[in-house]
């Protein structure tokens, strides 16, 4: 198969992931009219908006984009997905902080112990497989504080090499594909779920309000009134 059938086929299996969960698909994903809410994953390519799994509202689009194939077939490729949604409720509660698979890429975590602060957690496997990191302006202790241990042991049973993070009030995973099939996003976007949901469970444990699961969470309405 040349890039560009596979970059068509993978726009494909992407659309009908899209149409079986009733999700916007849009080739490249545009920003909302002016004074809507901030569209999530602005420019990404094959970008979803919705409901991307039973409870959980947000988009998702292509990542860790490169070119493939020969003169005569080129075209662009991902290699992650990229899930995103609006949490003004965890940018209350937490610093904004990166957690990254180690495994993914060893050479750059000595250049980010230096830009940021490393957060060391009570779980051996968890730092063993993730670094995480909050910058230089914050204290680490207010993160290592909020994440509890069964979200730490929940986090190293994922089975595939995932960052998570939180980030200008909006939360994210990027899921490193393993074959671009509908069935490897349909997970990348179960265990988005299910990470997203642990954190606002930990937030919660906090006594932070938190807002019900909705649209607003996907860019699609501004949030309710608290």
């Amino acid at each position: 198969m040349s890039a560009k059938d596979e970059a068509s086929a993978w726009a494909t299996a992407v659309q009908g992931l899209a149409a079986k969960r009733g999700l916007r698909y849009e080739p490249v994903g545009g920003i909302n009219p002016k004074g809507g809410p901030v569209a999530l994953c602005p420019g990404g390519t094959n970008r979803i908006t919705g409901q991307l799994a039973d409870g959980f509202w947000g988009a998702a689009c292509d990542a860790d984009e490169h070119e493939e194939g020969g003169l005569f077939s080129k075209a662009v490729l991902p290699d992650g997905v990229l899930i995103k949604m609006h949490a003004p409720e965890a940018a209350e509660a937490m610093p904004p902080f990166n957690v990254e698979s180690i495994e993914a890429r060893p050479a750059d975590f000595l250049e980010q112990r230096t830009s940021r602060r490393k957060v060391e957690f009570e779980s051996v496997e968890f730092n063993r497989r993730f670094l995480a990191t909050v910058p230089k302006e914050y204290d680490p202790v207010a993160l290592r504080e909020i994440f509890s241990p069964g979200f730490l042991d929940w986090t190293t049973t994922i089975s595939n090499e995932v960052d998570f993070g939180l980030s200008e009030r909006q939360a994210y995973m990027l899921w490193r594909l393993r074959g671009r099939t509908a069935d490897e996003y349909a997970a990348a976007l179960d265990t988005g779920a299910g990470l997203f949901r642990r954190v606002a469970a930990e937030i919660r444990e906090e006594g932070v309000h938190t807002f019900p699961p909705g649209p607003w969470h996907a860019g699609l309405e501004p949030f309710p009134a608290r």
